[in-house]
């Protein structure tokens, strides 16, 4: 193990893209069919697999649970051969596994990779998350104002009429007065099912997609993950810890965190540079479906580095026997 090798982003961005894309290959065949669990194991298995391959010694900081709930790609995994730079990985290997089943918009597999100690080790918890996307002055909306004063606010700024201003929430009987105080605002509500990385996204191309913002909470590990896709595409977020009992309380501290009422930033969640990987399953306002043709399936991956800013978008094609 050389985990003081240096973290080479570049050289290691086309690998994560490959393990993106091979995840979603894997759970293509059960989009649609209504089985969650097996479209998650297949992403998972192909996720593991291919990150064993690369040259890294990589621990998984964000991932599908604790040790002893999930039977892979769980928190504190080692993955890669060991050869090369220390890494954090956040991952979802199926971001959307309902909306897999269900054949639903905006599916995704997502992985981000950073140096060692870059990202928040979150625990599997709830996080309160506001997020916008560039372009605007740093705090300039606050998880300690309320949803209406955040419409009204980021209205004044980008010079428009609340009623000009469309968010993302997702729909949880937790998030109805959110909701109804934000539609007394005026403003538009992009209602979501699942997914909240993808709804995070959404903000940083709010003039694709129509979405300037993202509040309400969901799960930490998918925080951090929306972080790190923020931190190569632009934009803020913040997020808060939201404990239901003493048992995530008891997660907390075991991933270190001490103080529980602690606002994170983005680049307090991600304090380093990162590379970023997502492919689409089903298809969205971000990237398009898994397509097959006669003999062959393609895929479009979203390729970002946050060092440069670069963001690629590629399209993978490969013969279709191989993922029968």
């Amino acid at each position: 193990m050389s985990s003081t090798a240096e973290f080479h982003d570049r050289l290691l961005s086309l690998g994560l893209a490959r393990v993106a894309e091979q995840a979603a290959l894997a759970s293509a065949s059960l989009i649609g069919r209504g089985d969650e669990k097996a479209a998650d194991q297949a992403a998972v298995n192909a996720m593991r697999e291919q990150l064993n391959l690369l040259d890294i010694a990589g621990v998984v900081v964000i991932g599908e649970g604790e040790r002893d709930e999930a039977p892979m790609l769980f928190i504190g995994e080692e993955v890669g051969t060991g050869n090369g730079p220390g890494v954090d990985i956040a991952l979802d290997p199926l971001e959307g596994t309902t909306l897999t089943a269900k054949d639903m918009p905006n599916a995704l597999t997502v992985i981000a990779m950073g140096p060692r100690g870059s990202m928040l080790h979150a625990p599997d918890t709830y996080m309160d998350k506001l997020a916008i996307g560039p372009g605007y002055d740093p705090g300039i909306v606050t998880l300690d104002m309320s949803p209406a004063e955040r419409v009204t606010t980021l209205a004044a700024a980008k010079g428009c009429a609340p009623g000009d201003i469309s968010v993302c929430i997702l729909e949880r009987p937790r998030h109805e007065a959110m909701i109804a105080e934000v539609r007394s605002t005026g403003a538009s509500i992009h209602l979501i099912t699942d997914g909240d990385v993808a709804g995070v996204m959404h903000c940083a191309e709010a003039e694709i997609t129509g979405i300037d913002m993202y509040m309400g909470s969901g799960g930490a590990p998918e925080g951090v993950l929306a972080a790190a896709a923020l931190k190569c595409m632009g934009g803020q977020i913040q997020g808060r810890l939201l404990f239901r009992n003493a048992d995530e309380k008891a997660r907390a501290a075991k991933a270190g965190i001490t103080d529980l009422d602690r606002v994170y930033t983005r680049d307090e969640m991600v304090t380093q540079d990162v590379i970023f990987a997502a492919t689409g399953v089903t298809g969205g306002s971000l990237l398009p479906r898994i397509k097959r043709s006669p003999g062959w399936v393609e895929t479009t991956t979203l390729l970002m580095r946050s060092k440069t800013g670069s963001v690629r978008r590629m399209s993978y094609r490969t013969p279709l026997a191989s993922h029968q």
